[in-house]
């Protein structure tokens, strides 16, 4: 069985989603620097993995070749599983996508995450550029996710074989913000990554669908779901709401089609919006906790008892480095507080 945590039945399992974000006023090379500190800050504060998330034509997220950042931050750490929450599986060829994670998996074995979503991650003209043609078969991504993880087969029937990639294991996760990907994953027996924190609204009814329809299968023995989670932390409210401004600006700029690069955070921003801004941006905020340590474990346990979260996996996109290392800290510190609600009969709908 793969999924460590499954042995933690009374903890909720916290981990780190990285957006590699790129400052105002900074570079990508900068983004590098910063997305390896950071790694290597919650490996020691024991978080349970890091993932970086394939994004394209985005200005201020710079994690575009997915596999060789995860590369960077796996070569630079030692314990913590490095992944990808996840791969975009229709701008690549499974083939493809097999050999770069064998590649990981083989020069990190037993760290190695591949969290596959069927979204773009850009809009239709970047989609066109990365792969020339856009498949609209609705069955093509499941078809894709089959023959990528055959590939990885030892018995693999298929007339290509991917080199370093058979007889291999990346942990396979299947990621989604729909009731598809909830689908699927309960199909094919495999954890499931709802990306809560950036598109809750079908939250409950994925993780109720992934539930109840979930088969066992060689990779895990019970469903299993991980929730994207916003967190800013700090010594004050006042302290944390300031620095999550950075944050709100830029999901909100991204919403009115401006994506931006993450800009300084600014007081009282939220009373700058018009209301439709401020109606999408509570939307997200039902998926954050912002605030000083008793703020913030207050917040995220009551979103763990209503969805029974198996594991947390932690994106914090301030525009001060330490700060969002400090955000992380305070976190850690936090964490033996929080209390599972894994194995429990159902999530509070």
């Amino acid at each position: 069985m793969w999924v460590a945590a499954l042995y933690y039945p009374d903890m909720t399992i916290l981990s780190v989603l990285d957006l590699a974000p790129i400052n105002e006023g900074s570079d990508a090379a900068t983004s590098f620097r910063n997305s390896l500190s950071l790694a290597r800050h919650v490996e020691a504060l024991g978080f349970h993995r890091f993932w970086l998330a394939e994004h394209h034509g985005m200005p201020g997220i710079a994690s575009a070749a997915t596999s060789v950042l995860i590369g960077h931050i796996a070569g630079g750490t030692s314990s913590i599983r490095v992944g990808a929450g996840g791969i975009m599986l229709p701008n690549h060829s499974p083939l493809i996508i097999a050999e770069q994670f064998g590649t990981l998996e083989s020069l990190y074995p037993g760290r190695i995450d591949l969290g596959l979503g069927r979204a773009p991650g850009s809009d239709q003209v970047v989609a066109r550029a990365l792969r020339r043609h856009l498949n609209t078969d609705p069955e093509a991504f499941p078809q894709d996710v089959l023959e990528l993880m055959e590939y990885f087969s030892e018995e693999s029937r298929l007339p290509v074989t991917a080199v370093p990639g058979k007889g291999l294991a990346p942990e396979f996760w299947i990621l989604g913000s729909s009731l598809f990907g909830a689908q699927l994953a309960a199909y094919l027996g495999l954890p499931y990554s709802f990306a809560s924190h950036f598109a809750p609204q079908m939250l409950m009814q994925a993780i109720a669908t992934y539930r109840a329809n979930f088969r066992p299968s060689k990779y895990l023995a019970q469903p299993y779901v991980m929730l994207g989670y916003n967190v800013f932390a700090a010594d004050t409210d006042d302290d944390a709401h300031f620095l999550a401004s950075s944050w709100q600006q830029s999901f909100v700029s991204l919403r009115n089609g401006k994506p931006i690069r993450l800009p300084p955070p600014i007081a009282e921003y939220t009373e700058s919006l018009a209301p439709h801004e401020r109606a999408m941006l509570d939307n997200v905020l039902s998926c954050a906790a912002i605030g000083s340590a008793a703020t913030v474990t207050h917040v995220m346990q009551e979103f763990i008892n209503r969805t029974g979260a198996d594991e947390l996996i932690i994106t914090c996109n301030m525009f001060d480095h330490q700060a969002r290392l400090r955000s992380y800290e305070i976190l850690a510190g936090l964490r033996d507080n929080l209390k599972s609600r894994a194995g429990s009969a159902s999530p509070q709908l």
